[in-house]
């Protein structure tokens, strides 16, 4: 498995296409899936770990309200990504629109995944998330990390 780390500064060109970094594209060798996270940003999974997600979803009880509702929420918008021969990928008009993709986006890596954020959007997650904060060493501390 490919470990995603990192944090890289790049701008949507007017066709909707953002640059993703090599390392990262290297990682996705037999091609991605975009989707929306239940934050405010789109995630690119490998191939085989959206196949992990696919499974983890259809194994839980298929009538469970909640389940039905994560299946909807992840499954309908996902795309499969591909890339051009600058690295770039093509978001979807809608996925942008629900991740409030500008001009300026973060991609980052979050180890068996990649985040696409608004820039400030992704300011705002970390400010929310407390990083740097003490509160924040606590809960990472509680983690046992």
């Amino acid at each position: 498995m490919y470990m995603f780390i990192g944090e890289f500064s790049h701008t949507i060109d007017a066709k909707g296409r953002v640059a993703v970094p090599f390392r990262f594209r290297r990682g996705l060798g037999k091609g991605a899936v975009i989707t929306r996270s239940t934050d405010t940003c789109l995630v690119i999974y490998p191939k085989e770990e959206w196949v992990t997600v696919a499974q983890k979803l259809t194994s839980l009880p298929m009538f469970d309200p909640k389940v039905k509702a994560l299946s909807r929420f992840i499954f309908s918008s996902a795309v499969e990504v591909e890339f051009d021969r600058q690295g770039r990928a093509l978001i979807p008009q809608y996925l942008r629109e629900w991740a409030g993709l500008k001009k300026q986006v973060v991609v980052t890596g979050i180890f068996n995944k990649i985040e696409i954020w608004d820039d400030h959007g992704w300011k705002a997650q970390q400010k929310k998330d407390g990083v740097g904060s003490a509160e924040f060493d606590k809960q990472i501390q509680e983690l046992g990390i």
